[in-house]
């Protein structure tokens, strides 16, 4: 169950957060700014690359590295493939994760290591594999750890993990809010030198601030009628999310969502992008998670059992792609199922509208603000745009994971 009542007391939400997930989602924009400043004072500023790499490979336990290997594989597109390098071990413990190269990897490819804690025996023997293949070797983690002087030793640049401006040791979830933004700010100013993505210095800013007005209207401090994340925590209780993603920087957003969801709030999620959900996710529409299954029973103990788990679409869109958008046949589907839909869309978060940046259609209503009739017909956003977009969808998602997680208790 979902205490709404809590969304609203900020002091109390604080008590709450417990493992400090609200300032780790309040302080992403600090953690841009100090870690382009570390990335630059290790040099990387003045790294001249022999060229692009034929593949970048991407090694880290967790999700926040997860969702690393996923933002890149994004914003490079088909100039570079990036490959993640999925961990195996008997355990998800530090000491019994390894990683092993494809056979493939050699000379023209490059590989990144990032991880939150630099411990793990694993990816230090990672280091040493990909040097002895002629692979460039590069690590973000925290200064001083094992895994930095691993990499110093293979001749690769380690690259030190930016701490929270006020805490030292990260929060205990690997889905944690600030962690993303220490492990992929140096790597995104990394593939900029070689050229794969846009992401000068300026950029990488604009995303900061971009990152902090987010936090503003999705603080603790704002009213759940004027914070997206708040009124999306609010909508998903007792449902089960169907994340929907339209454009490819929605794609990463929406899974890192579902994680997180998973990982902060211990509920499930599952994630897709349009237009193949409709099919992956249509039976799910119309089953014992549809909206108008199984009747309320007029006998039912409502206090003692808990509301049956209901689906509800969530559509995460990150550009306009005008009359080849599928939202138009998401919000049929899934209206004409009597299931909820919550819509996000970046560039309708204006700060002077803090109701823009969200709507939710309920069954039956068809011209509420989360269902509008057709897509704009704005350009596709490209390069720094489509950064400070995927910046702006995962603020707004991270805040409502975490309120979703408070408020229920997890």
């Amino acid at each position: 169950m979902l205490d709404e009542s809590l969304l609203d007391a900020p002091e109390a939400l604080a008590r709450a957060d417990r493992r400090r997930l609200l300032r780790g989602a309040a302080e992403a924009g600090a953690r841009v700014r100090t870690a382009a400043r570390h990335a630059a004072e290790a040099g990387l500023a003045d790294l001249r690359p022999d060229g692009r790499p034929r593949a970048v490979l991407m090694a880290g336990p967790g999700a926040a590295a997860n969702a690393a290997a996923d933002i890149l594989g994004s914003l490079a597109g088909a100039g570079c493939p990036v490959v993640r390098l999925d961990p195996t071990g008997v355990a998800a413990a530090p000491g019994a994760l390894r990683w092993a190269l494809p056979g493939w990897a050699g000379p023209v490819d490059l590989l990144l290591i990032a991880t939150p804690d630099g411990t793990e025996p694993g990816l230090a023997l990672l280091a040493e594999q990909a040097y002895r293949r002629g692979c460039t070797v590069v690590s973000v983690a925290p200064d001083r750890t094992p895994l930095g002087e691993a990499v110093d030793g293979v001749h690769g640049l380690a690259l030190p993990m930016a701490t929270a401006p006020y805490e030292q040791d990260e929060p205990d979830a690997a889905s944690a809010p600030g962690a993303l933004w220490a492990l992929l700010t140096p790597l995104l100013m990394l593939l900029d030198r070689t050229g794969l993505v846009s992401a000068p210095t300026d950029a990488l800013e604009r995303v900061a601030d971009r990152l902090d007005r987010t936090a503003e209207r999705c603080g603790p401090a704002t009213a759940t009628y004027a914070n997206p994340a708040k009124t999306l925590a609010a909508e998903l209780a007792d449902s089960l999310p169907l994340i929907w993603t339209e454009g490819p920087s929605a794609g990463p957003a929406g899974r890192r969502f579902a994680a997180a969801i998973g990982e902060l709030a211990g509920r499930p999620a599952l994630a897709a992008q349009l237009p193949e959900a409709l099919p992956a996710h249509g039976a799910l529409l119309t089953g014992t998670l549809a909206a108008g299954a199984d009747p309320d029973d007029f006998f039912r103990d409502r206090v003692d059992e808990a509301p049956a788990l209901r689906a509800r679409v969530v559509l995460l869109r990150d550009r306009a792609t005008g009359k080849l958008s599928a939202a138009p046949a998401a919000r049929e589907l899934a209206l004409g199922h009597d299931t909820a839909i919550s819509e996000l869309e970046p560039g309708l978060t204006g700060d002077d509208d803090p109701h823009a940046p969200h709507g939710s259609g309920d069954p039956g209503d068809h011209g509420g603000p989360g269902t509008p009739g057709e897509p704009r017909d704005d350009a596709d956003r490209t390069g720094d745009d489509a950064l400070e977009a995927l910046a702006e969808l995962i603020a707004v998602t991270d805040f409502a994971a975490v309120y979703l997680a408070l408020a229920s208790g997890a």
